[in-house]
């Protein structure tokens, strides 16, 4: 039996970078709500996360971007 790769297909892409845009920016806004009532720790934690989420976004912003171009160029 032979084995064909399947298509590479792009074209759904970009709305789920832009979900998952959407659910980092969430989850950083519910955690910033959180740290009003937990201790210490849990706050450090919280914006230790929050942090790393930040620089998720970049990076996601950057491949929708990337995607958004490739859309264009091939409408």
């Amino acid at each position: 039996m032979e084995f064909k790769p399947n298509p590479d297909d792009r074209s759904d892409n970009a709305s789920k970078i832009q979900n998952a845009i959407n659910n980092t920016r969430e989850n950083m806004k519910e955690a910033e709500a959180s740290m009003k009532f937990g201790n210490e720790q849990d706050r450090q934690n919280a914006l230790a996360k929050n942090e790393r989420r930040e620089e998720a976004l970049a990076a996601l912003q950057s491949e929708l971007k990337d995607e958004q171009a490739f859309n264009d160029a091939n409408d």
